[in-house]
Parts: C-alpha cells; sequence; structure tokens
C-alpha cells in the first residue's frame, strides 16, 4: 500500500436468478418485485460482469472494496446467502466493506437472520469500534490506510421495509446522531473521513418515493461537520453533488450498477469507482477514475476501460 489510498466502490448488482419464494415469505411487494425482475433485470444484470470488474479493480490497484448495497432483489434469505458467497470471492471481509440497499431489506423474512449474514463484511474494526460508539449497529467504521493517509470508512444503513412500489430509506435520529459525533471526533483525529450510503444523500437527488426521507437533515450533518467523500448508488447513474460545509466541500458521487451488461432504459453498462485519497496537510485530496465496459449496445465481452476521471477535491 502506498501513501494513498485506493477505494472501490461496486453497487447495485441484482444478481439473480431469482429463488422461488416461500410461500411464508409471500406478499404484494415480493409479487410486484418478482414480475419487475421477469420483466426487466433479468435482461440486464450479470454476475459474470461484476466478477470481471472485481479483478479489474484489484489489476488497477485497489486496496479497499466498498459495495453499497442491492447485491439482491426481493430480499429473500436465499439471495443473501448467494449474496454472501459472492463477498467471499471478493477478499476477505477486513478488505469489504458492505451496506444493505433497500432491495437487500426489502420485505419481512419473518425470524431469519437476513442481510446479518453479512455480519463480517458489516462491523466496524478495533479502532473504529471506539469511534462508532463500541456496538455493532450503524454507522460501522473502519479505519483504513497507513502512514499520513488514515481514512475512516463509515457505513450508513439507509434500507428499510417499505409497502410495494415504494423504495424510499430512512437513516432515522439515532444513526444520524452517531453519524454527527463519528465525523467530529474522526476530524479531530485527523482521519479522512468517507461516507458510504445506498441512497442518494442530498434533497431532491431521487423522487419522493425513491429518495431518503432524512436529507435534509444528513445534507445539515455534512454542512456541520464536513466530511472528505460521499460514495452512494441507488439511481443507477453517475451523479456528482456537493455540499459546502465549515470545513471544505464535500464531494458526493453517485456510481450505476456495476453488474449491467446491456445498457438499458438511460442506465449505462457497468461501472466500478477508484477513488484514491491522500492525505496532505491534515486535507484530503482525492480523485476519482470510472472503470467500465465499453461495447455499442452492449456485451458481456466488451473490454473494461477507464471511462473517465475527475479530481473530486485538491490540495
Amino acid at each position: 500500500m502506498s501513501d494513498a489510498l485506493t477505494l472501490a466502490q461496486m453497487t447495485d448488482l441484482h444478481f439473480g436468478p431469482l429463488p422461488r419464494t416461500p410461500l411464508h415469505l409471500l406478499n404484494l411487494k415480493r409479487v410486484t418485485g418478482t414480475l419487475n425482475w421477469y420483466r426487466s433485470r433479468r435482461h440486464v444484470h450479470d454476475q459474470a460482469v461484476a466478477d470481471r470488474l472485481v479483478a479489474d479493480l484489484w489489476a488497477q490497484g485497489a486496496d479497499h472494496f466498498c459495495v453499497t448495497g442491492d447485491i439482491c432483489n426481493i430480499g429473500l434469505p436465499e439471495e443473501h446467502e448467494t449474496a454472501l458467497r459472492w463477498l467471499q470471492t471478493i477478499s476477505q471481509p477486513s478488505r469489504v466493506s458492505v451496506i444493505p440497499g433497500n432491495h437487500d431489506i426489502y420485505s419481512t423474512v419473518r425470524g431469519d437472520v437476513g442481510v446479518r449474514r453479512w455480519a463480517p463484511f458489516m462491523v466496524s474494526c478495533g479502532h473504529g469500534r471506539a469511534l462508532a460508539g463500541g456496538d455493532e449497529t450503524f454507522p460501522t467504521v473502519r479505519v483504513l490506510g497507513e502512514g499520513a493517509t488514515r481514512v475512516a470508512l463509515i457505513g450508513l444503513n439507509s434500507a428499510m421495509e417499505t409497502p410495494p412500489l415504494i423504495a424510499a430509506g430512512e437513516l432515522g435520529r439515532d444513526q444520524l446522531e452517531r453519524l454527527q459525533r463519528i465525523l467530529r471526533e474522526a476530524r479531530v483525529a485527523g482521519l479522512g473521513r468517507v461516507v458510504m450510503i445506498h441512497h442518494p444523500p442530498l434533497p431532491g437527488q431521487a423522487k419522493r418515493d425513491r429518495g431518503l426521507r432524512d436529507a435534509e437533515r444528513l445534507r445539515d450533518i455534512l454542512m456541520a461537520e464536513g466530511a472528505d467523500l460521499v460514495v452512494h448508488g441507488h439511481n443507477h447513474q453517475t451523479m456528482f453533488a456537493t455540499v459546502e460545509s465549515a470545513f471544505g466541500v464535500v464531494p458526493v458521487v453517485g456510481a450505476p450498477s456495476s453488474s449491467a451488461a446491456v445498457a438499458h432504459g438511460g442506465e449505462p453498462l457497468a461501472q466500478a469507482h477508484l477513488f484514491t485519497v491522500r492525505m496532505v496537510d491534515g486535507r484530503a485530496v482525492v480523485r476519482l477514475r470510472i472503470r467500465g465496459l465499453k461495447a455499442a449496445g452492449g456485451t458481456i465481452e466488451a473490454p473494461i476501460v477507464t471511462l473517465g476521471e475527475r479530481v473530486l477535491t485538491t490540495d
């Protein structure tokens, strides 16, 4: 590892095939989700594409993987197990951090452990546990990097059960209060601060039935405490926004699906984001490189190339 930390973000994988829904877990929301899978998603998402991106991101120098939710489709136990097996193929849990998306926590699992199967990938490290407050609920904190570049990777859970056709999220007062304290204490400790969330974090970034219900409160916390980067998924698009904080500009970056084998409905072919973070005189310098499939019409065999580069913060 160099004096910089390279974070790879993958998101919105929607792995199939869709398993049969047990009768005791069948409800209207899962019926509508199943219809959506067979009508569209099954023609778009391919785990083989995601696997190719994983290999490419390691080859490009990734130090740590961030998976920002929606590995599943309708939140079934069998889907959670499939997702766990895939996460284990990336690397050991200390090199992979995961947060759930709304398709992972989709509807009731009636006593099943659900996404807690992924616990090794969703817990704080030793130093991070002290920042997070000592328990294993969200936010989680993992302190990554070495030398001058030490970064607190903060995982939030915006996923919750919702009625059919609603994909909104919410953090809740407890997560938000703890996040504010974590951001403050990490800054005082001289750590870079990278926040992972599934839903777009700012007001107006998603329609009401798909957005983060407490986005205004999250924006206010970012304005008050600052952060060096916020990454999200959910909208299946590359998105750029900023928040003006008391400690500088906070870049907010959304990524499209990392498993899309075909372009669909205005959504691009599979992409992943590589963020390079370097601490310079106590400030984080962040740069983005986008890797993904490039082919007219879209094909799984398309080469993976650099689709764009962007300086998000400077020294």
